[in-house]
């Protein structure tokens, strides 16, 4: 039986092991029956997906579906109005700071604050999040994102793509279990956003951890998602492997595929979930 130390390096995890891991739960996140009310309006209804180790998830869906209160819900900003979410064997609602201890996030609409130099934000959230050996870590994720020859400057006086590769290098501050991204390079040009999708599937891949990853660009989602899940109208319509999914509903690419979404869910999904 794991010691209480033991347990706890488990929990936070290491490199990647065959077979089942003490101490680690069986998915990185684990959502069940997830519903989110606003009076009579029901923007979430009774989702269930879980993210499993070294896996990139990605959620998609037009604008609208239900994307955004999903990743609200898992960051503790929302309170469901029912269902469950499980971090790492963590309950959110009952085990708040272990959940959240070990999960991370980025989006261009989240961007951090301008006042302070990139170092200095990077060092803040490091010091939330209880970082050992912070400023060697901060000085990894600076070399890692390109920063050094900003590490210096003021966030609020970067380009809109330098701002996201800040952001992406705070949401690894603390080596995530479960890291959500947003459309995380929405602001990065083609060469910038082609490293950092390799750079996250390298993560995805060496570690115990896993993504999820809502992004409108469906070459990106086809280029990093293991397996996608379709929303619309704040429930789980389609799911699969993004290169499959489109052929197995008589369309050629996953484009044609979330178009059709978004124009004509019921005749995909059969009104069922």
């Amino acid at each position: 039986m794991l010691g209480a130390d033991e347990r706890d390096q488990a929990w936070r995890g290491g490199g990647r092991q065959a077979g089942h891991t003490p101490g680690l739960a069986a998915h990185v996140l684990a959502v069940n029956g997830l519903r989110k009310e606003y009076g009579a309006l029901v923007a979430v209804d009774g989702v269930s997906f879980h993210v499993a180790r070294n896996e990139i998830v990605g959620l998609l869906g037009p604008n609208g579906a239900g994307k955004t209160t999903i990743i609200n819900m898992l960051l503790g900003v929302l309170e469901p109005t029912a269902g469950s979410i499980l971090i790492e064997g963590a309950n959110l609602a009952h085990r708040r700071s272990r959940a959240l201890s070990c999960t991370n996030f980025a989006a261009v609409y989240a961007p951090l604050p301008g006042n302070l130099t990139v170092s200095e934000n990077l060092r803040f959230f490091g010091m939330l999040y209880c970082v050992k050996r912070l400023d060697a870590r901060v000085g990894e994720l600076l070399e890692q994102f390109d920063l050094v020859r900003f590490r210096d400057t003021k966030c609020g006086v970067l380009s809109s793509g330098e701002q996201t590769r800040v952001t992406l290098a705070k949401a690894m501050i603390n080596r995530p279990q479960l890291l959500l991204l947003d459309e995380p390079t929405a602001s990065l040009d083609p060469a910038t956003a082609s490293d950092i999708r390799a750079q996250i599937r390298a993560c995805a891949a060496e570690g115990t951890g896993g993504v999820l990853w809502t992004s409108h660009n469906m070459y990106e989602v086809e280029e990093v998602c293991n397996r996608v899940l379709f929303l619309s109208k704040g429930r789980i319509l389609l799911e699969g492997d993004p290169k499959t999914l489109p052929r197995e509903h008589g369309l050629a690419t996953l484009e044609e595929l979330f178009i059709a979404v978004a124009r004509e869910p019921l005749s995909l999904g059969g009104g069922a979930v």
